[in-house]
């Protein structure tokens, strides 16, 4: 199997579940803060960063590093539903949960790529 389509498999993969931990994350929580999309984007970082310092400290080989990241990871993490849910916030005139879902989730998004890439150097 070439990686290009492990990595489309992995990226399946990788959809599915953040499809069904955001639906699982959403119905525990009655609020209008995206915490499904949050908590997938913020442990995706972790998860990247521990697979990137394995690649570059342990030796990690270049196909399942590019599988894993590429693919799983890439499916799994979501740019465009957090920018989406971000817009969607501030239009309903909920800025404050706007500002709080784009700052957080950039400042604690790095917090954990570097935590992973930490843990993935010890």
């Amino acid at each position: 199997m070439t990686v290009g389509i492990l990595v489309g498999l992995a990226a399946a993969v990788g959809a599915a579940g953040r499809y069904l931990l955001d639906q699982l994350i959403q119905h525990q929580h009655d609020q209008t803060f995206p915490w499904g999309t949050f908590i997938i984007n913020v442990s995706g970082s972790l998860l990247l960063g521990l697979i990137t310092a394995l690649a570059e400290h342990h030796g990690l080989a270049k196909t399942p590093t590019t599988v894993i990241g590429v693919g799983l990871l890439g499916g799994y993490t979501t740019w465009s539903t957090y920018m989406w849910e971000s817009l969607a916030l501030a239009e309903t005139g909920a800025l404050a949960e706007a500002a709080g879902n784009v700052a957080g989730s950039l400042v604690i998004g790095l917090a954990a790529a570097a935590a992973g890439f930490g843990l993935g150097q010890l």
